[in-house]
């Protein structure tokens, strides 16, 4: 309750900054306490509402020790059911809004997804799940911007990078990060045999340049012509850009625009990304043995989810969830895993009692 109430008066507090015609002529201070006082409003409203509960069941139970008659004790007996009901429910959504919060959650992310086992199969199913993700990304109303792409013959993808904008897309797609596995009927197989293939996904957080500084010294930048299916060359201008940061071996391509600028600016973005990313694992890797999650690690070797379609069957190893409705689920409507993933990370904290 302590805490509750001092993040209420911080609200408050913030109310008051933002009617200050000094912070409201300081475009950062507005915007850092509009976006803290939001951070903080699903809190607020819930502690506001749960000591409103608790003042009238007071009151509710106040009035079940006088004397009543039998239709009016009846009507506070059922009053104070339906508070306690609410009081329950209110400290259970409390219990989850105070558990520590990803800092990345509200951040943009760029998701690498790539061909692995099963060679064309393997690509086919990497374009599957790209579309998958564009039509979840459709249905959440961000905006998808494709960084880099590095096709099959087959029309496959043997690598592509995308950036997803919007806000929350962290909070959500961080859980698809690991190995896909599909089992199914090639178009290639002749015998109708079901084949098993498997496609990686990454997914990280955007970073800023501040988060991940990156010194001209420090990179190596190589240009080179665009290429397409079969590597054959798409044009004849040096737009297509690879650069190398020296000290870590990380390296990130951008040929997805015919602006070398662009391009650079792009494998950037993927670079700072990856750096960031590395960092991440490393600091998680310290404390793997007794703060692994549920959910698992985020790593990409790490087999998270199998596909398979003769039975229209999809699940998530991490969590035993089963569902046959592989179409729907191909088509982007993948919320009920991720709501599912988000509740098990959130009762993994609870049990660890962070």
């Amino acid at each position: 309750m302590d805490r509750l109430q001092s993040l209420a008066d911080r609200y408050d507090k913030l109310s008051e900054l933002l009617c200050d015609p000094n912070v409201a002529s300081d475009t950062k201070k507005l915007r850092d306490y509009s976006k803290e006082q939001s951070d903080l409003q699903p809190s607020y409203e819930a502690f506001t509402e749960y000591r409103t509960v608790m003042e009238e069941l007071d009151a509710a139970k106040a009035m079940q020790a006088e004397k009543l008659d039998d239709e009016m004790r009846d009507m506070v007996k059922m009053e104070i059911e339906e508070l306690t009901t609410r009081q329950a429910q209110l400290e259970e959504r409390i219990h989850v809004l105070l558990l520590p919060k990803d800092p990345n959650d509200d951040k943009n992310v760029i998701v690498e997804i790539r061909g692995a086992a099963g060679g064309d199969e393997a690509a086919l199913f990497a374009a599957d799940l790209y579309r998958m993700y564009t039509r979840y990304a459709d249905n959440q109303g961000w905006r998808v911007d494709v960084m880099d792409v590095n096709s099959s013959d087959l029309g496959g993808f043997k690598e592509v990078i995308f950036m997803i904008n919007g806000q929350g897309a962290y909070s959500k797609m961080k859980f698809e990060s690991g190995a896909h596995r599909v089992q199914r009927i090639p178009t290639t197989e002749s015998g109708g045999r079901i084949h098993t293939s498997t496609s990686t996904v990454a997914v990280m957080p955007e970073v800023e340049d501040f988060d991940i500084e990156i010194h001209d010294k420090d990179i190596r930048v190589d240009t080179f012509c665009s290429s397409g299916a079969g590597g054959q060359s798409v044009n004849t201008t040096k737009s297509a850009v690879r650069v190398t940061h020296i000290p870590t071996g990380i390296v990130a391509t951008c040929q997805d625009g015919k602006s070398q600028n662009s391009n650079k600016d792009k494998a950037l973005q993927v670079l700072r990304a990856r750096i960031f990313d590395m960092k991440r694992q490393e600091e998680e890797a310290k404390y793997a043995g007794e703060r692994k999650s549920k959910v698992g690690t985020g790593d990409r070797s790490e087999r998270i989810r199998t596909y398979n379609f003769p039975q229209s069957r999809v699940t998530d190893h991490r969590i035993g969830l089963t569902v046959h409705k592989l179409d729907q689920i191909m088509n982007g409507e993948i919320e009920e895993f991720i709501s599912a993933l988000t509740i098990a990370e959130q009762a993994d904290m609870m049990d660890r009692g962070e």
